[in-house]
C-alpha cells in the first residue's frame, strides 16, 4: 500500500559480499592466502550483514582489516554495506582503496563503485567508472543490462545538471523533530493550507493510523492520533486533509465493504472528531488497487493511483470529479503526458490547482522512483513532465512530497542519515526554478444580512484579465468557506445564492511580495426593494466612461441577476471623488452610470423599463477623500433595487 516502504522490505544486500570470480589476469591479490583469523571475522560479518546487522558487520570487518592490512575483500565488501546505509562517502574510500591493493582484482566492483558516486551526486565520475566497466571483456548479459542502464541513468543526471545548474542551491532537509518523529515510521505528510495542521501517516508494529500535530509558537504539538472513528483496526494511510481541514480523504486496505484490496475513503471533522470513514463508492473503487488521494483546494477533483487494467502502466494517477450532487464521478485516466508504462503515485495537487507532484518508475530520472511536477493547462491537457532534480530525487526512492502554500516549503518522507527511524518527516526549501506561484486565501461566512444565519452558498473566483473563471467553492451548511488566491494576478470575486443579490469584491494581487490572508464575513441581502450593492469589478478608465473589458465578468453577473428574476427592476449609480469640478464629475458619473445600462441594454433581452441610471457625482461619499484609498472607495458604480413585483403591461 504505501510506497516508501518498499525501500525497507529488500532483504538482500545491494553488493553481494563474495570474492568476484577471478578474471585470468594477473593480480598479486589472493583471499585463500588471507589470515585465518581475518578471514574467519569476515565469515561472520558476511552471516551478519545477511541479517542486516549491518553495524556489527562494519565493526568485525573493521577488526579483520586491522589483522589484515591488505585484505582486498573486506574493503570491497565493507564498502557495499556502507552503500545499503547510504554512507555513500565512506562507501567510495573502501572501493577506492580496493582498487589501490589490486585494481585487477577489483575491477568487476567498478558497477557498485559507480553507484556510490552517484548516491553522492558525483554523476560525472560515476559515468566514467561505468564507461570502464563496459569495457571489461567476458561480462555476463545480466551484467551488461545493468551497466546500460546504469549509463542511461548517469547520462541523464549529467545532462540535467547542465540544462539546471543549481546556482548556489543548499540542500539541507530539515528533520521536524522527536515532537512529529519517533521510533516508528513516520510517512505521507498532509498540511492545511495555513501550515498549522499536519496530518502524516505512522505505522506501528504493521498498524497504520492517522496522527496530527499543531504548530503553534514557532513549534509542532506532541503528535496525537486523530480523534473520532477514523483510525480502525484496519489499515488507514496515504492521506491528505483538505485546505480547510474539514475533511479527509486517504487509502484504507482490507475493510470489510471495500472493492478491492485497497480503496479511496472520505472522512470529516466533526465537533466528535473524525467521522466513521465513507468508501468512495464503485465508481471510483475498483476490484484492483487505489492509493494515495490528493484532493483540490477547492475540494471538486481527487487525484489518485489506481492499478485498474486500463492503464498505461502498472499503475496510473486518475482524477475523479465531484457532481452538483455531492458524488464522485468515474475516474479519467490523466493521459500519457503524465503516465508511463511504469509506476505513477503519490500524486499532489498543490494549492494553485494547477501543479501536480506526484512520483515515478516511467520517467527518466535517477534510479527508482523520481518526483515530478506536471502543470494542467488551459484545455485541460498536462504538461510535459519535469524531474524535480538531484539532490531531491537521489538515485534511490523517493516517495511523496507536498507543497506548503508559500511555494517554497516542502515535505516528505525519508530515510536519510539522521532519520530516527528508517522513516521520518522532514522539511526543506525548494530550488528557485522549481517553486509554484505563492497563494493567499480568503476565509469567511456567509450569511444573511438581517437574520445573520449562515447561507449556505456558491464563492466564485474569475481571473480579471481572461475572464476564466478560477474557482467555484460551495460553502458549507453553515455558510463557512475558503478559497484560493495565486499571486501574480488579478481576482473578481462572487458570493451567490438565489433569492439573494450576490457579493462583489476585487482582489489585485498582481504585487509578488503581497503577503496577507484575507477574512471577508459576507452578509447577503434579499432581493427587495432598497437593497443595493456595490459592483466592484466594473472598471473605467481614468476621467472616461468607456466600460474596460476585464468589467465582463460583473456585467454578466448583472444580466444573470435580471434573467433570474423577470420582475426586477435596478437602478444603476455612479459616483466620483471630489478631486475635480463638481458639475464635470456629475457628468462624469452621469455617463458612467449610463454606459452600463447601455451594456445590458445591448444583450436586447430586457426592456428599457426595468432599467434606470443616475450620476451623484461627489455627493455621496461612502470614505474618507483625504486618502487615496478612501477616493478609490468613492470611485464606484452601484446597483439598487427599485422593485421586485410584476411590471404593469
Amino acid at each position: 500500500m504505501v510506497i516508501q516502504l518498499k525501500m525497507l522490505q529488500k532483504n538482500t544486500l545491494l553488493f553481494i559480499l563474495v570474492t568476484m570470480p577471478f578474471l585470468g589476469f594477473t593480480q598479486w591479490y589472493n583471499p585463500d592466502k588471507v589470515n585465518k583469523k581475518a578471514g574467519a571475522l569476515y565469515g561472520k560479518a558476511y552471516e551478519e550483514a545477511q541479517d542486516q546487522q549491518y553495524e556489527s558487520a562494519i565493526a568485525k570487518i573493521t577488526q579483520a582489516i586491522k589483522i589484515e592490512p591488505k585484505f582486498v575483500d573486506a574493503f570491497l565488501s565493507r564498502a557495499g554495506i556502507y552503500a545499503n546505509l547510504k554512507k555513500y562517502d565512506s562507501s567510495i574510500i573502501d572501493f577506492e582503496k580496493g582498487f589501490q591493493l589490486d585494481s585487477i582484482y577489483s575491477i568487476n566492483y567498478l558497477l557498485p563503485y559507480s553507484i556510490s558516486l552517484a548516491g553522492l551526486g558525483r554523476f560525472q565520475d560515476a559515468l566514467d567508472a561505468i564507461n570502464r566497466f563496459s569495457q571489461i571483456e567476458g561480462l555476463n548479459s545480466q551484467s551488461i543490462r545493468a551497466a546500460k542502464y546504469r549509463k542511461s541513468v548517469y547520462e541523464f543526471a549529467v545532462a540535467f545538471e547542465k540544462k539546471h545548474p543549481a546556482n548556489q542551491y543548499i540542500f539541507v532537509p530539515i528533520n521536524l523533530g522527536d515532537s512529529i518523529n519517533s521510533s516508528a515510521l513516520e510517512y505521507f505528510p498532509s498540511l492545511t493550507i495555513d501550515g498549522k495542521k499536519l496530518i502524516f501517516t505512522r505505522r506501528i508494529a504493521g498498524d497504520e493510523d492517522f496522527y496530527e500535530s499543531n504548530f503553534s509558537n514557532h513549534q509542532w504539538s506532541k503528535a496525537q492520533p486523530l480523534e473520532g472513528k477514523v483510525n480502525t483496526l484496519q489499515n488507514e494511510g496515504a492521506q491528505n486533509i483538505s485546505q480547510d481541514g474539514t475533511c479527509i480523504v486517504f487509502t484504507g486496505c482490507n475493510y470489510p465493504e471495500g472493492f478491492g484490496s485497497c480503496d479511496l475513503y472520505i472522512s470529516f471533522k466533526t465537533k466528535q472528531g473524525w467521522s466513521e470513514a465513507e468508501n468512495l463508492g464503485p465508481l471510483v473503487n475498483t476490484d484492483f488497487w487505489e492509493s494515495s488521494p490528493s484532493l483540490s483546494p477547492d475540494k471538486q477533483h481527487i487525484y489518485f493511483s489506481s492499478s485498474r487494467p486500463d492503464s498505461y502502466g502498472g499503475k496510473d494517477i486518475w482524477v475523479t470529479h465531484r457532481n452538483i450532487k455531492g458524488k464522485w464521478s468515474r475516474p479519467e485516466n490523466l493521459g500519457p503526458e503524465v503516465n508511463t508504462s511504469g509506476d505513477e503515485s503519490c500524486a499532489f495537487m498543490y494549492a494553485d490547482n494547477q501543479t501536480l507532484f506526484f512520483n515515478s518508475t516511467g520517467h527518466l530520472g535517477y534510479g527508482q522512483a523520481d518526483l515530478f511536477f506536471s502543470k494542467k493547462q488551459k484545455d485541460s491537457t498536462w504538461s510535459l513532465p519535469e524531474n524535480l532534480g538531484y539532490p531531491i530525487n537521489t538515485i534511490d526512492e523517493e516517495g511523496s512530497l507536498i507543497v506548503a502554500a508559500d511555494g517554497k516549503t516542502a515535505y516528505y518522507a525519508s530515510d536519510r542519515g539522521d532519520s530516527k527511524a528508517r522513516l521520518d518527516l522532514f522539511s526543506f526549501q525548494l530550488r528557485k526554478d522549481l517553486q509554484p506561484p505563492k497563494i493567499l486565501w480568503i476565509k469567511g461566512q456567509v450569511f444573511d444580512a438581517k437574520d445573520k444565519n449562515g447561507l449556505p452558498s456558491s464563492v466564485e473566483l474569475s481571473d480579471v484579465s481572461s475572464g476564466q473563471l478560477i474557482s467555484k467553492v460551495q460553502t458549507d451548511e453553515m455558510g463557512n468557506f475558503l478559497t484560493t488566491l495565486t499571486v501574480g494576478k488579478k481576482y473578481a470575486f462572487s458570493v451567490n445564492r438565489k433569492g439573494y443579490l450576490f457579493y462583489s469584491e476585487n482582489y489585485n494581487l498582481s504585487d509578488q511580495s503581497i503577503d496577507s490572508i484575507y477574512t471577508a464575513d459576507i452578509p447577503l441581502q434579499p432581493i427587495e426593494p432598497g437593497a443595493a450593492i456595490v459592483l466592484k469589478n466594473i472598471f473605467f478608465d481614468s476621467k472616461k466612461a468607456d466600460i474596460k473589458p476585464e468589467s465582463t465578468i460583473e456585467l454578466n453577473k448583472v444580466i444573470q441577476l435580471l434573467k433570474d428574476n423577470p420582475q426586477l427592476k435596478i437602478l444603476i449609480t455612479g459616483h466620483t471623488d471630489n478631486v475635480g469640478k463638481t458639475a464635470d464629475n456629475l457628468i462624469l458619473s452621469n455617463s458612467r452610470a449610463e454606459a452600463v445600462i447601455y451594456y445590458i441594454l445591448g444583450t436586447k433581452l430586457f426592456s428599457k423599463d426595468r432599467l434606470q441610471f443616475k450620476g451623484m457625482g461627489s455627493s455621496q461619499p461612502i470614505a474618507d477623500n483625504e486618502t487615496e484609498t478612501g477616493k478609490a472607495s468613492n470611485r464606484r458604480t452601484e446597483m439598487t433595487i427599485i422593485s421586485n413585483s410584476p411590471i404593469p403591461k
